[in-house]
């Protein structure tokens, strides 16, 4: 244990260090054009956490996945309100910082999808179940290509 918050404390020294680096105080720097990105990055890397948390919650009991959810949407709600904020002050326009935010809160949503849906339909074994299975799969695929095409 002792080593490993030792390499977590050596590790983020040298994050820290590489983003004070990087650091300027002009607004139009290609520092701080990078920072919106990174912000949405990082996002969707913690929400995406956070679901694997919310999952093993559930494994754990349903109670338990229920409180651990209201435990993360409360730890959320003014997380995603801070990096809107931050989004704007990059130039983000308010509609495209609200889409790109929600995109990247919904990476909460992509691992309890698959972790329930996937061992659903390995369960299936009949043809007919199968098939129909499938076909959803597809026009769900369907769905978000063309909602990718829409923007």
């Amino acid at each position: 244990m002792s080593a490993t918050v030792l390499a977590g404390i050596v590790l983020f020294f040298a994050l820290e260090k590489a983003v004070l680096w990087r650091h300027c105080h002009d607004a139009t720097c290609p520092t701080h054009g990078a920072t919106g990105p990174l912000i949405l990055i990082g996002d969707a890397f913690h929400n995406f956490v956070d679901s694997v948390v919310i999952a093993a919650a559930f494994d754990v009991s349903p109670d338990v996945g229920v409180a651990t959810a209201i435990a993360v949407i409360a730890h959320e709600l003014p997380q995603e309100v801070g990096d809107f904020a931050l989004l704007l002050g990059h130039g983000y326009g308010a509609r495209k910082a609200l889409l790109l935010n929600a995109l990247s809160a919904s990476a909460t949503f992509i691992y309890i999808a698959v972790s329930d849906l996937m061992p659903r339909l390995h369960r299936t074994l009949s043809v007919k179940e199968s098939l129909r299975d499938g076909v959803l799969l597809l026009l769900r695929i369907a769905t978000i290509a063309l909602l990718r095409m829409g923007h």
